[in-house]
């Protein structure tokens, strides 16, 4: 793996090697010591084929799952001068006449 590293780093730092066709990358990267999956990926320019030698792996998770679900909102009421409230927000609370 160490070695298909140096080597993509090699193609990175010289301009000549990147603009190379395909298969004269893939034949280059061969007589270089590149493994198979370096010279597929090259020729192909799918990266997947490192995929197994880099030890890739999907690092996917749906979003829904991620977060409690807090669409719902509370009931909406009326109280009895006609002002509308919902549930759990602020509101006076009622005098107990027999309290005093």
């Amino acid at each position: 793996m160490s070695d298909s590293i140096d080597l993509l780093e090699a193609v990175g730092r010289d301009a000549s090697l990147r603009r190379l066709p395909p298969d004269l990358m893939a034949s280059a990267l061969r007589e270089a010591g590149a493994t198979d999956a370096l010279a597929e990926a090259a020729t192909t320019g799918d990266p997947r084929a490192l995929a197994g030698e880099f030890g890739a792996r999907s690092m996917m998770a749906a979003q829904t799952y991620q977060t409690p679900y807090r669409d719902i909102q509370a009931p909406f009421r009326e109280d009895e001068e006609g002002e509308g409230e919902r549930e759990g927000e602020d509101q006076p609370v009622p005098r107990d006449p027999e309290a005093d």
